[in-house]
């Protein structure tokens, strides 16, 4: 064998795919020196791993190191049931969903057993919601960062309407701010980010006493209120500093919220203890700070999400999944046994971004996965689902597949790495059943032949865009919209759609000088903006775009909350990070409430809700 073909081998044998498919179907091979460098890293022992955790769907057969002779399946609660042999030698696995172990004699084998789709709720058929970005929000005293008292007037407006669902932005734990901040590149996936949980929604007594008693702080939290766009750092440190009088204030009342503190925190355990220890160490604060602000954090979001479901909002709070984590952040930290170390994720090269992403951030290693279980998957998938009712998984392909890259790398210098699919889908759909939680997987950017049908075959619903939602005809008339797929006019690496229509990213990548003929691009914009005029056959595009949106045939729709104001200015731009204010933008201090309702109504009727 050369070694140019021991190479692709032992490549393959790892995981890797060193060739691969771009955006516009042509063939591209991996450099040989990327693959090296991704093998060394990853560090493969060329095993055949077979983890100690098995999956299967509900009423099939699974194949299992077995003998001849009798088993038995036996369910969470210790109640054993008879195991049945098919001819081929599988055994037919229970039709109730959950974590089994499947015993023979000594011999015990775990294995996860998933219902064919996930939850979805019976009262809910083409479906509305609102999306919104949570530390944009504005609420009195929010010290500068939108958190969960933000989100009550819009659940309030969207049940006025007949909406079932409001989608948030990532609230994972982060790392200390700096003006590069970015929800998507948190310090911890499975804990909450205190500093978008109201600490007047959660200990309000407390935390007015520490207003009262320095003055300078409650100017600083007035300030910070008002700002047009967020200071990270200064905000940042503003609500920490509120954060810990606000601690001390309740434990010298004593109270009942003090009792139930300190018992959530002994039941939380070993992990909150870890988590405790890392943030205290990365900023601000002792570990029983940040322990008693998570208990806040997580007392703020249930509180929400329940009293969406009590007013009749049949899924309630939907959170958002990073696909990744920061190296540095406490989540990496404290299971670096589970992780890709020394490579980082991104995406390959797309018209969108002709060099390609470099997120700066890890994940999960799947070879690590099967050796544990998928214990940390599994651990993750529930944090997340917790007092929600469904999530979006942020770039869910990487269920699939991940673009990885030695870190520090060029975008264009990675590889494909494979995930095992099948056991990752099985266990979100069961946890999304345990949880009553529906799963939408954010499927753009370069997709694989068969796995969006592999995805809707499992109820994950993927994302239509509209600027991206066309073929080669032009784009696609509501009629032939996805029906297992959440409609949406815009996301947060695109302008609303009015600014989309006027070419606002174009001109922000032109004064960055990402474009050099702005009169071309704005062309070909102004043809786009023409061609979707013809089928909302309207004068008001910016509007008559919602109409189309509500008569599509997806079991979701989400509107943002910058479409529905009719703001411009995009919320990130991706590929940038000092030159946009990515991750600043706040909600306009007045609200247009007529033209607001005008929209969500709009909305509401298209999706068969009856008139307000």
């Amino acid at each position: 064998m050369s070694r140019d073909a021991a190479l692709q081998a032992a490549a393959r044998a790892a995981g890797l795919i060193p060739q691969w498919e771009d955006v516009s179907g042509r063939q591209c091979d991996v450099a040989p020196e990327v693959l090296r460098a991704v093998l060394q890293a990853l560090q493969p022992d060329g095993a055949d791993v077979r983890g100690p955790l098995h999956t299967a769907i509900c009423g099939e057969a699974v194949a299992l190191p077995s003998a001849v002779g009798t088993a038995c399946w036996v369910d969470e609660a210790g109640q054993a049931t008879v195991a049945r042999q098919e001819g081929d030698g599988r055994w037919r696995v229970p039709s109730q969903p959950g974590y089994w172990h499947w015993q023979q004699g000594p011999r015990r084998i775990a294995v996860a057993i998933a219902p064919r789709k996930a939850w979805w709720p019976s009262q809910v058929d083409r479906g509305w919601g609102l999306a919104a970005q949570v530390y944009s929000l504005r609420s009195a005293g929010d010290a500068g960062i939108g958190d969960s008292a933000g989100c009550v007037p819009w659940l309030q407006r969207l049940r006025q309407q007949g909406g079932q669902a409001l989608a948030l932005s990532p609230m994972h734990a982060g790392l200390p701010p700096t003006a590069g901040y970015s929800p998507y590149s948190p310090s911890d996936r499975r804990w909450l980010d205190p500093l978008q949980a109201s600490l007047l929604q959660a200990v309000p007594e407390a935390a007015r006493a520490a207003l009262a008693e320095d003055s300078a702080l409650a100017r600083a939290v007035q300030a910070a209120s008002t700002a047009r766009r967020i200071d990270w750092p200064g905000a940042a440190d503003v609500k920490w500093r509120w954060l810990c009088s606000t601690r001390r204030h309740l434990q010298q009342a004593q109270s009942e919220l003090w009792a139930e503190a300190c018992q959530w925190r002994t039941d939380a355990g070993a992990a909150l203890q870890d988590y405790c220890l890392l943030a205290a160490d990365a900023r601000s604060g002792t570990a029983d700070d940040h322990a008693l602000a998570q208990w806040m954090a997580q007392r703020c979001w249930a509180q929400v999400h329940a009293e969406a479901r009590a007013s009749g909002a049949g899924i309630g709070l939907v959170a958002d999944l990073a696909i990744g984590c920061a190296p540095a952040g406490a989540e990496a930290r404290s299971q670096s046994h589970a992780m890709l170390a020394g490579l980082e994720l991104g995406a390959p090269p797309d018209p969108f971004n002709t060099q390609g992403q470099a997120w700066g951030i890890t994940s999960f290693s799947p070879l690590a996965l099967r050796r544990q279980g998928y214990a940390p998957f599994i651990t993750l998938l529930r944090a997340v689902m917790a007092s929600r009712g469904g999530v979006r998984i942020d770039h869910i392909l990487g269920l699939h597949r991940l673009w990885v890259l030695p870190q520090g790398a060029p975008a264009s210098e990675g590889v494909y790495l494979q995930f095992p699919l099948q056991d990752l889908l099985n266990l979100l759909v069961l946890e999304s059943w345990r949880h009553r939680c529906v799963v939408i997987g954010e499927d753009l950017g370069v997709v694989p032949d068969g796995i969006r049908q592999q995805l809707a075959a499992r109820g994950v619903l993927g994302v239509d865009v509209l600027p991206f939602t066309r073929d080669a005809s032009g784009f696609l008339p509501a009629a032939r919209w996805r029906r297992d797929a959440v409609a949406m006019p815009s996301t947060h690496d695109l302008p609303p759609l009015g600014g989309w229509l006027r070419g606002r990213d174009l001109r922000w990548r032109a004064r960055l000088g990402e474009i050099e003929d702005l009169p071309a691009a704005l062309g070909q914009r102004r043809q786009d903006a023409g061609a979707l005029a013809k089928i909302i056959d309207g004068d008001n595009v910016e509007d008559e775009a919602l109409d189309l949106l509500a008569r599509t045939p997806s079991r979701l729709a989400l509107l943002p909350l910058e479409d529905a104001l009719g703001l411009r200015a995009q919320v990130n731009l991706p590929g940038t990070v000092g030159g946009h204010p990515n991750w600043r933008r706040r909600m306009p201090l007045q609200v247009d409430e007529p033209a607001l309702q005008a929209r969500l109504q709009r909305v509401s009727i298209g999706r068969g809700g009856a008139m307000p």
